[in-house]
């Protein structure tokens, strides 16, 4: 499948003849999208999405970088970067958009739409720093995010030159979820790409997230060993909260040196929680546990005896302060999920609401 593809795509989609081809496995291109391509689709071109902009679309070829053509019916707000898309090789025009493997997205408030941050993503590096940036209620609405939408989780803790003790940070850290993986770096320091290595292979996607002024910038300039001329700005933060402005004002799609691919994202200090419900329980894990315990099958862990939940909170195997952060979260979700309902073929979908 891949040789027929490859033979399909012509030189003129203004690549340079110096332009070093790419394989499409090289790419992050897998059985789950070749198996989509119909028996008519032979000739288009499979390429991956690089850039969305508000009016224009690039995607990354076998030959190179090339600017897409949308029909008239397309919106660039259909597109994810990471996304696969077959294209006319001729024309250059976005012909259709392969299924997902998965997809980041951000939940908005009220009725505007899901917000599209990356596709087709192996893992995801959820970047804080050893600062006051440090927050253990966002880094979990994160890894809720990423355990929902099916992506590895790893939470890398930066500006670690800049602490006297980053060692509670990373202690803090990995109580969050079951077996996460977090990681220590300066991400201006050549040991940054080897400690991310095991998740940049070839063919391997990551994606940045975190709040601005944390070192994504910094950090996809290191893994993708950009020159001074091509490298992402970066910018300094305050000192008196730690934050940052925003260097990074759209997403993309950059090469790692060792034949990965990583997206950088703007920075997100808002992200709400819905639709997460599964995401949820792999991040409390330990209170799901607990709550197959408890007396009552419908306990709602407040005031029923018999309450494991209650209990392990009472006695300190579980943190309190972890307990109101899944209250917190869990109440949201149910919130913020809409739900059908109406007889069968007439059904509507409204807010769940607050439970009562």
């Amino acid at each position: 499948m891949q040789q027929r593809h490859s033979a399909a795509i012509h030189a003129d989609v203004s690549i340079s003849s110096d332009q070093p081809s790419i394989s499409l496995a090289a790419l992050g291109w897998f059985t789950f999208f070749s198996e989509q391509v119909e028996d008519g689709e032979a000739e288009l071109a499979p390429m991956r999405i690089a850039t969305v902009h508000r009016d224009r679309v690039t995607a990354i070829s076998e030959r190179g970088p090339v600017r897409l053509e949308l029909s008239a019916q397309s919106l660039t707000t259909d597109f994810a970067v990471g996304d696969w898309v077959l294209v006319s090789p001729e024309t250059r025009l976005l012909m259709r958009r392969l299924d997902r493997r998965m997809l980041l997205q951000r939940k908005t408030e009220g009725g505007r739409p899901t917000q599209l941050i990356a596709a087709n993503v192996d893992t995801l590096l959820i970047v804080t720093s050893c600062n006051d940036d440090f927050n253990l209620a966002r880094l979990e609405r994160y890894l809720a995010l990423a355990n929902e939408a099916g992506a590895t989780p790893v939470i890398v803790l930066t500006k670690i030159d800049q602490t006297a003790d980053a060692a509670p940070y990373l202690q803090q850290a990995k109580t969050l979820q079951q077996g996460l993986e977090v990681v220590l770096l300066n991400a201006t320091g050549p040991e940054a790409a080897l400690t991310l290595a095991p998740w940049c292979g070839p063919g391997q996607t990551v994606a940045l997230v975190g709040s601005s002024g944390v070192g994504k910038s910094t950090l996809l300039n290191t893994l993708s060993n950009k020159s001074s001329e091509d490298a992402q700005p970066t910018g300094p933060i305050r000192e008196a909260d730690a934050k940052g402005r925003h260097t990074t004002t759209s997403r993309s799609l950059h090469a790692i040196a060792g034949g990965g691919w990583v997206i950088d994202t703007p920075g997100m200090r808002t992200l709400h929680v819905r639709d997460a419900a599964a995401g949820l329980n792999t991040l409390f894990a330990e209170i799901v546990e607990l709550a197959a315990r408890c007396r009552f099958r419908d306990c709602t862990h407040d005031h029923e005896p018999g309450c494991a939940v209650q209990s392990a909170a009472a006695d300190g195997t579980l943190d309190p302060a972890r307990l109101a952060r899944w209250r917190k979260l869990t109440q949201e979700n149910l919130t913020n999920t809409p739900v059908q309902s109406g007889p069968r073929g007439n059904k509507i979908t409204k807010p769940q609401g607050k439970r009562r």
